[in-house]
């Protein structure tokens, strides 16, 4: 890959969602905004191998995509007063405002949930369909038709992109939440075939979680979902080796770990912590703090971790959510009981690649090595991470 490239590749993973949120709040239209963005994109792939990379190369993306969009405004007879109004006026620097922005409009309560966050996982942080439909477990065709009807129905809506007033945050915070979950969730272990993890999109969310915390002060699930991306991102790296291989939890440098991240996402979380039932975000961070604060993985307070998930199970009964649980069973209560905990779920989850890799360390502990091998086998169909397909295929050597 040459540098004006690779230069590009990085631009575009680190502030996509910055440069698309500048545009479509100046131009109100987010389509626009993406097809402008996607010419300056081509544009750059002209100029940068002849010109040299820009100084500030985002700067020099959001001013070209923003006379792309004029071009175009300005051959439609209906844009030409827009685009007349919208000359006088300039894009400047894209802000942390612009991301929420578009965050919270994507979030519009008109659309349904799961549209709500495949269109933010999309436009604020360029996923495409394909990694968004792993995300969910959906084909890519489906997904797809989801976000065209999506950018549709918000442009039908006349949608502002803006952040909307305070009173109406309640409405789409669920959403939110659970966008900036899924795109730390993509950064942590990548879904695609091409690379095992994208720590560009794990920071973006952490720093969108931040933002929210600033936001929403007084709201504790987010401030336990800040705390939960910061526990992850605490021992990010210890997660892969210098090949690029899954390092398991108890194999990892506890010593590496960022213990100031550590104590401060442990003080946020006990900071939120209120009356009454806990929210998800919440106990997942509750989980992974027990993670983090224990010296090993057999003096992890197991008891403790399997309570917790009781807990998430009662206010998010999922079957992820119990697959997590037998887990902590195999530590509680031995690998026969957690056995019997995973296969329970498996009318659910046989096409989840985990499920079929929890089970298999499960047969494994229990001497059932020739139904190990094929539970792991038919987790290596599944998956599609580079490094847990090594880690797969390594098992299976051994």
């Amino acid at each position: 890959m040459s540098e004006p490239t690779a230069a590009l590749d990085r631009v575009w993973r680190a502030e996509v969602g910055s440069m698309l949120g500048v545009l479509t709040r100046r131009l109100g239209d987010l389509d626009l905004a993406e097809d402008a963005l996607q010419d300056a994109v081509g544009e750059a792939l002209r100029h940068w191998p002849t010109d040299g990379v820009p100084e500030h190369p985002s700067g020099w993306l959001v001013t070209v995509a923003w006379r792309k969009a004029l071009d175009r405004l300005r051959r439609d007879a209906t844009g030409r007063a827009k685009a007349a109004l919208l000359a006088r006026t300039p894009p400047a620097g894209s802000t942390g405002d612009d991301r929420l922005a578009l965050l919270f409009a994507c979030c519009h309560p008109g659309l349904a949930e799961p549209a709500q966050v495949a269109l933010t996982l999309n436009a604020v942080s360029g996923l495409s369909a394909e990694q968004i439909a792993a995300a969910y477990l959906v084909p890519t065709a489906t997904m797809a038709q989801r976000l065209v009807r999506a950018k549709r129905q918000l442009r039908r809506a006349g949608v502002r992109f803006d952040l909307p007033p305070a009173e109406e945050y309640a409405a789409r915070l669920r959403a939110v939440l659970a966008v900036v979950y899924l795109v730390f969730n993509e950064g942590y272990l990548a879904s695609s075939a091409e690379t095992p993890q994208r720590r560009d999109l794990a920071r973006e969310a952490l720093d969108l979680a931040l933002q929210l915390v600033e936001l929403m002060p007084r709201e504790p699930e987010v401030a336990g979902l800040a705390a939960l991306l910061e526990l992850h991102e605490a021992r990010a790296a210890t997660r892969f080796d210098a090949a690029g291989r899954i390092v398991l939890l108890e194999q990892q440098d506890r010593r590496r770990w960022d213990a100031a991240l550590i104590g401060a996402a442990v003080a946020r979380l006990r900071r939120a912590a209120a009356p009454g039932t806990a929210g998800p975000y919440q106990l997942q961070a509750a989980i992974a703090a027990q993670h983090a604060l224990a010296p090993s993985v057999d003096r992890t307070d197991w008891t403790a971790v399997r309570a917790l998930y009781d807990r998430l199970d009662a206010v998010q009964p999922t079957p992820v959510v119990r697959l997590g649980r037998a887990v902590a069973t195999r530590y509680t209560h031995g690998p026969a009981v957690a056995l019997a905990e995973v296969d329970a779920l498996g009318d659910r989850l046989t096409g989840y690649r985990l499920w079929h890799a929890t089970r298999a360390e499960l047969l494994r502990a229990l001497g059932r090595d020739g139904e190990a091998v094929e539970a792991t086998r038919r987790a290596l169909a599944l998956a599609t991470n580079p490094a847990e397909r090594e880690l797969l295929a390594r098992r299976l050597a051994a």
